[in-house]
Parts: C-alpha cells; sequence; structure tokens
C-alpha cells in the first residue's frame, strides 16, 4: 500500500529536502546500478519477513544507500522511498496491441539503430509520472518486473533515445485517450502514439512531424507497413518550431508535443511550445511527461 495521502507531519523545509535527496537517491540508482537488486535478494527478505516484494526491495535499496528505515531515516523510508516503488505485470504491457502488431527487426541508418533490447528481472525504471500528494511530498514512480521484459528502442550513437519501455507507454495514454479530429504530433519515436491515435474512429488523420530524416525513413520502411491503419498517417521531415509557425494554424484539431528525452531536457523545449497555444485555441494542446515537467519548474518543491 503506497502512503501517499497519509501526513507526515514534517515541516515544508524538510518535505522539499526529502523530495530533492530522493530524486538525487533514485537517480544515482537508475544511471548508475539498476541491475543490483536481484530476484534472489528480493525472494529471501520478502519470504524471511513476510512481506511484499516491492517492500523488500525498498528495504534493500535503503541499506544499500546507508538509511535506518527504523531509526533517523523513518519519515524518509516510509513516506517518500517505500511509496515509489512497486511491482508490475508484465502483461499489462506486453499486451498492449503495438506490442503484439509490431515486430522490430533490427535496422542501421545514419546514426540511428533500430532493435529490440532488454529489461532484467528486477531491473529498477521509471513507470510513471511524478504523483505530487496534498502534503506536497514528490513521489517518484519506479518499477521492476520479476521477469525479462523485451522491448522495442531507436538508439542515437548507442544512446537510447525512443524506446518503448512502461513509462512511455503509461505517460502517452492520456494523449491517446483524448486525440481526436486532424491530429498532429511532434516527435516520431517508435509510433506508439500514431499506432494508437490512428485506431481510434474519432481520428481522421495523423501527422506525425520529426526532424531526423533517417529516423522517418527507419519507421517507414520497417514499422509503417505493420500498421492496421497506415492510410491515416502522413510523415513530414521538418523542425517542430518551424511547422508550429508555419504549417500548423487551421488544419489541426488535436497536438501530442514529445520532442524531448526526458523531463529534465524537456523544460525550457515544453515552455517553447507552450507559447503557441494562445496563437491557436482552437487546437487541443497535449505534451508528454507534463506533470513531471511541471514538477522540474516548480521550484517550491525542491
Amino acid at each position: 500500500m503506497h502512503a501517499y495521502t497519509e501526513p507526515c507531519g514534517l515541516s515544508p523545509d524538510v518535505i522539499r529536502r526529502y523530495n530533492s535527496d530522493l530524486a538525487e537517491l533514485f537517480s544515482l540508482y537508475l544511471n548508475v546500478m539498476p541491475t543490483a537488486i536481484d530476484n534472489a535478494m528480493v525472494s529471501d527478505l520478502a519470504n524471511a519477513c513476510s512481506t511484499t516484494s516491492a517492500e523488500a526491495y525498498a528495504h534493500l535499496l535503503a541499506a544499500m544507500a546507508g538509511l535506518d528505515p527504523a531509526g533517523k531515516d523513518r519519515h524518509f523510508f516510509r513516506y517518500w522511498l517505500a511509496p515509489a516503488i512497486r511491482e508490475l505485470n508484465i502483461k499489462d504491457y506486453t499486451e498492449d496491441a503495438y506490442f503484439k502488431s509490431i515486430k522490430i527487426p533490427t535496422a542501421i541508418k545514419g546514426k540511428w539503430l533500430l532493435r529490440m533490447q532488454h529489461l532484467s528481472p528486477l531491473e529498477a525504471f521509471v513507470c510513471n509520472d511524478f504523483v505530487i500528494t496534498p502534503d506536497r511530498r514528490m513521489i517518484p514512480q519506479i518499477g521492476f518486473f520479476r521477469e525479462e521484459y523485451p522491448y522495442p528502442a531507436m538508439l542515437e550513437g548507442g544512446r537510447e533515445w525512443m524506446t518503448l519501455l512502461p513509462n512511455e507507454m503509461v505517460t502517452t495514454q492520456p494523449a491517446i485517450q483524448a486525440a481526436r479530429g486532424r491530429v498532429l504530433t511532434f516527435g516520431l519515436g517508435l509510433g506508439y502514439f500514431a499506432f494508437h491515435a490512428a485506431e481510434k474512429d474519432e481520428v481522421e488523420s495523423v501527422t506525425v512531424v520529426d526532424i531526423s530524416p533517417d529516423v522517418i525513413e527507419l519507421f517507414r520502411t520497417h514499422i509503417l507497413p505493420q500498421f492496421p491503419h497506415k492510410e491515416k498517417i502522413r510523415l513530414v521531415c521538418k523542425d517542430a518550431f518551424a511547422f508550429a509557425a508555419e504549417d500548423m494554424a487551421g488544419n489541426f484539431d488535436f497536438l501530442f508535443a514529445d520532442i524531448w528525452h526526458d523531463a529534465g531536457d524537456g523544460k525550457a523545449l515544453y515552455l517553447k511550445m507552450k507559447a503557441y497555444e494562445e496563437k491557436n485555441p482552437d487546437i487541443t494542446f497535449t505534451y508528454w511527461l507534463e506533470d513531471t515537467i511541471k514538477c522540474y519548474l516548480d521550484e517550491t518543491l525542491w
């Protein structure tokens, strides 16, 4: 059970410090050693203490960080660290229609590589936007699977740029659900948003704008032919902001912007795109990771 709404009775200054501490802890763990905790460690502790896998995972991570969950760090552990971690069901993601319909080959175009990758069992990953509790705790969403999770990825120069990890899927769902009419999306990715938007009867067309001709070609050659409603998709190679300034007004009903790698580097691009909302009041604007980007922009949380 995640204690999102239970007040912890700490001052605003302490809450802000703990928000920052938790974000730093997970950033370090995810970037340096996301596979340090394994199945055997979690199972042994969960069985010995008659607790859940997520609770065991939290205690193991706390031990690695040198925390004292029963003593001086009890508030931090109970109200920040433990609520952030959850075990996920792999079928909730692999049963997605895109996952079941699209087969990803290994292909290279320029500096871009398309291929399948995998998460190891118990490997930690971000699985949703930040949650902000009523008492202003900022809780990252960290998930793990008990089994290997295969996923498509597009890498630029060896760096993952576009993936179909749970976070990308979950945080795209609000835009998919809201899409209607003549849809525009900035950022092609692996075509996950375009696939699901095109499946909707209330969506007339999906125009996808991406700055990379190589990404578009990989998608056009290897992924788009597998779309059930490929006839709705139009691909445009152009800078998103140039398209917004020159081609957007009057031509679309709905926009989904996804041109950043993560919430951290998305702040400036998000604010720049927001400026087009007032100029286009007839278009519904939505943004990937908007809730988390707003957390990064809110200095009262940190």
